[in-house]
């Protein structure tokens, strides 16, 4: 029988039959492989001809020592800087995302009506606008049956599965660390402390933006108006300003939102929630912002002063009203006649001089009002409610500007001036009678 004669090869070599023969084999292997690479290295190599290393990532063998292995950074590492404002990071994903807020790139277009944004991230937000408030639903691999190659199975990850229960609220969590945040609710727990005034938050990422408050960063500006802001999810909301986009819609009333925030809100006038009491009287709010202010009303502060006039408010939205009665600022526009107003709220209620709307009703006369204040006040006709007493003489008042009415009576404030004569009045239809005097 003829034994055939085979070229020279990484082949050539008999079966290996023992430990020794094995050895030698896996030599010669990587013999003719180091000879391979060295046929190819003017194509693959550097200039001294040793072939070029690739990038590879270690994983989980802690024993490796190539030093051909490169890894992004190793945990307190930060090698990747941006060359504009200076600030480091980990990985270059994250540095090529933070330099999209230097020059505006948005490689995430929406491929139904064609907007961009910078991340898929705010793309999936958007598409909620298309999908009736719905997220984008991902195509992804089963990763607890490793088995499933098929791309038709799509889970958020098992939807069915929380099995992490409050033993306060009965409200169920995928995951340990989403539990122990809703524990904090019930709790009050605040571990996490401003070392500056010493106020206290629920959260890590609340506390970062309250830093904010005594650095005075804003690092994120409006293009259009060049108002800056402290987070990017509020210029998010303030551009909606611009283009008056109302993404979130009520399933109830049809009413559309800027924010999702806003609409959770609306959501309690519907259902008549009112989740926020009052630890002092009782009093229960629909929001934690009206339990804040109403709180205090026990406490008396007024922590927001004006630097013009030295005049005090308990809130800074409405430090930001007073101001405007300096500067005279009206940024608030009606479309139909064009009036301007100082407040939003107020324009709001203009609007209803032009569409003749009054959505809320006294259930007891069936009178109709234009918004809730006065229906409010205009209850307490019916209940007898006077719950704002003078601290002077000890009167007792239906609503806040009868009380400053009454007020006045013991200052002797006049805040109402003539502008021919110079007299002065404590009430505004005084001053209106006094007018005609003149004319």
């Amino acid at each position: 029988m003829l034994t055939p004669t085979y070229e020279e090869s990484d082949h050539s070599e008999a079966e290996p039959t023992s430990d020794h023969q094995l050895l030698s084999n896996n030599s010669h292997v990587a013999e003719s492989r180091d000879q391979k690479g060295g046929e190819h290295g003017d194509s693959g190599s550097a200039g001294d001809g040793e072939p070029k290393k690739k990038k590879r990532h270690h994983g989980k063998n802690k024993n490796s020592t190539s030093s051909d292995i490169q890894h992004n950074t190793h945990p307190g590492e930060k090698s990747f800087n941006c060359d504009t404002c200076g600030k480091t990071f980990k990985f270059k994903s994250v540095l090529d995302r933070h330099i999209r807020t230097h020059t505006d790139e948005r490689p995430y277009s929406c491929q139904t009506c064609g907007k961009a944004f910078k991340s898929h991230g705010e793309l999936n937000d958007h598409m909620r606008i298309h999908t009736d408030g719905e997220p984008k639903k991902k195509k992804r691999h089963c990763r607890k049956n490793k088995n499933s190659t098929s791309t038709d199975i799509q889970h958020n990850t098992h939807p069915s599965e929380k099995s992490l229960k409050c033993d306060t609220c009965g409200k169920s969590f995928k995951f340990k660390s989403q539990l122990n945040i809703h524990l904090r609710t019930h709790t009050g727990e605040k571990p996490f402390t401003c070392e500056i005034c010493g106020n206290a938050f629920s959260l890590c990422t609340n506390l970062t933006r309250h830093m904010k408050v005594h650095t005075g960063e804003k690092p994120y500006s409006c293009k259009t108006c060049g108002k800056t802001f402290k987070l990017h999810s509020t210029l998010t909301a303030h551009m909606r300003v611009h283009t008056g986009e109302k993404p979130y819609s009520c399933k109830t009333c049809g009413k559309t939102f800027k924010l999702n925030c806003t609409l959770r809100v609306h959501m309690r006038t519907h259902t008549g929630e009112k989740p926020f009491t009052c630890n002092t009287c009782g009093k229960t709010f629909s929001q934690h912002s009206h339990k804040a202010k109403h709180m205090m009303t026990h406490t008396g502060e007024k922590p927001f002063t004006c630097e013009i006039c030295g005049k005090a408010f308990r809130s800074r939205a409405l430090l930001t009203y007073h101001m405007r009665t300096h500067t005279g600022e009206k940024p608030f526009t009606c479309n139909t006649c064009g009036k301007a107003f100082s407040q939003h709220s107020h324009k709001a209620k203009h609007m209803m001089t032009h569409t003749g709307e009054k959505p809320f009703t006294c259930e007891i006369c069936g009178k109709a009002f234009r918004n809730r204040a006065p229906l409010t006040y205009h209850m307490r006709f019916h209940t007898g409610e006077k719950p704002l007493t003078c601290k002077t003489c000890g009167k007792t008042s239906h609503d806040s500007s009868s009380m400053k009415r009454h007020m006045r009576t013991h200052t002797g404030e006049k805040p109402f001036t003539c502008e021919i004569c110079g007299k002065a009045f404590g009430r505004r239809p005084r001053l209106t009678y006094h007018m005609r005097t003149h004319t």
